[in-house]
C-alpha cells in the first residue's frame, strides 16, 4: 500500500538556480520581479538551494516570500554543500558574482543539520518544507555516484528522516539528474519526493520504465526540474548545457514541426508532457525576468489538441506508454 508523502502543489513552480546568477548577473530587482510575478500567477511552489550563487538564490527567495503568509506556499532548499566565509571568491561556475564564501561538499550528518539551519538563516524562514540531498556530482569528486549514495544515506538522509520527525521538514529526497540513486533511496529508505533534472522529458525519458513506477507504488512524488532540457526544447541550441548533438537537434526540429502544424509551441507541449504523469507534483522551469515567468504560466495554461499526443506516438516520438493529457499511459 503506497504511504502518504508530503506533496507540494503544482503543476506549476519556480526554479531558483536562474536567480543566484546563473550564466548571467541578475539584479535583485529582477530577481524580485520574477518571484512576485510567479506569485501573481499563482505560482505556490519555489525550489531553492545554497549552491545557486553562493546564497544569492535563498537570500533572494527569503526577501520575497517573506512578504506572503507562509502556510500558503511550499519551499524547498538543499543540503550536501557547506558555505565557508573566503573573500577570494567571486563566481562559482556557473554562476557569476556569487557571495564571498567556498562551497564545500560535504553529505555528513553534522553537515547537514548546519545547513539546514544555515538556509533558515539566508531565507530569513523558519520553515522549510522539502529538503534534497543535492547532486551526487561525481564528476566533481572522482567518485562513482554509488560511493557519494552510501555517504550520503549514512549522513544526510539520517539527518533528514530526523527533522522529518521532528517536524522540522515535512519531507526529503534526493536532487539530482541521475534516476538510479532515486531508485535505491526507494529501496533503501522511506524518502518523501525527488527532485529530478532532465530525465523526463519530451526528448528524454529514462525516468518513465522503472524508476515512476516504482514512485507510484510507494506513493512517492517527483518534481521534475530542466522541462526544457537546459534550452534545447525552447529553441535553443543547448542540452544539459552543452553543445546539443545533432541527432537531438534534429528531434528537437521535428517535435516543432509536428507541434506546428497543430498550432501549439514546443514549449507548452514540453510542460504539459512532464506535467501529465500521475507521479509528477510539479515542473520547475526557471526564469530571470517577470516576462518569462508571465510566459511559463500562459504556455502552461494553453490547451493541447490530443491530435498532437496521437501524431508525436505514431512518429515514434514520445513512448506509447508515457502519459498525455487525457491518457494516463
Amino acid at each position: 500500500m503506497a504511504s502518504q508523502h508530503f506533496t507540494p502543489p503544482g503543476p506549476l513552480g519556480f526554479g531558483g538556480a536562474p536567480l543566484g546568477n546563473m550564466f548571467d548577473e541578475v539584479s535583485d530587482a529582477q530577481a524580485e520581479a520574477a518571484l512576485v510575478a510567479a506569485w501573481e500567477t499563482g505560482v505556490r511552489h519555489f525550489d531553492t538551494a545554497p549552491h545557486y550563487g553562493n546564497g544569492v538564490s535563498e537570500h533572494r527567495f527569503g526577501n520575497v516570500l517573506r512578504n506572503y503568509p507562509r502556510e500558503e506556499f511550499t519551499l524547498s532548499t538543499k543540503v550536501g554543500r557547506i558555505l565557508k566565509a573566503d573573500p577570494s571568491v567571486r563566481d562559482n561556475p556557473p554562476f557569476v558574482r556569487a557571495l564571498p564564501f567556498r562551497s564545500e561538499y560535504d553529505y555528513s550528518y553534522d553537515a547537514t543539520m548546519r545547513s539546514i539551519e544555515d538556509s533558515h538563516q539566508r531565507l530569513g524562514l523558519a520553515q522549510i518544507d522539502i529538503a534534497y540531498i543535492h547532486d551526487l556530482a561525481a564528476d566533481h569528486h572522482g567518485d562513482a555516484w554509488e560511493d557519494l549514495f552510501e555517504i550520503a544515506m549514512n549522513g544526510a538522509a539520517k539527518a533528514l528522516i530526523r527533522l522529518r520527525e521532528e517536524g522540522v521538514i515535512k519531507g526529503w529526497g534526493f536532487g539530482v539528474n541521475l534516476t538510479e540513486p532515486c531508485e535505491r533511496a526507494l529501496e533503501e529508505s522511506d524518502p518523501d519526493i525527488f527532485l529530478l533534472a532532465g530525465r523526463y522529458s519530451l526528448l528524454n525519458q529514462p525516468a518513465l520504465d522503472r524508476l515512476f513506477p516504482m514512485c507510484a507504488d510507494r506513493g512517492v512524488h517527483v518534481v521534475v526540474g530542466g522541462p526544457y532540457n537546459s534550452g534545447l526544447l525552447a529553441g535553443g541550441r543547448t542540452f544539459e548545457y552543452q553543445e546539443a548533438p545533432p541527432q537531438l537537434v534534429a528531434r528537437r526540429d521535428r517535435l516543432a514541426e509536428i507541434c506546428g502544424r497543430h498550432g501549439v509551441d514546443l514549449r507548452s507541449a514540453a510542460l504539459h508532457f512532464c506535467a501529465a504523469h500521475p507521479v509528477v507534483a510539479a515542473i520547475i522551469p526557471g526564469a530571470k525576468h517577470a516576462d518569462r515567468v508571465r510566459e511559463n504560466a500562459r504556455l502552461m495554461a494553453a490547451e493541447i489538441p490530443t491530435a498532437l499526443w496521437d501524431e508525436l506516438r505514431a512518429e515514434g516520438l514520445i513512448p506509447e506508454g508515457a502519459p498525455t493529457p487525457g491518457r494516463h499511459g
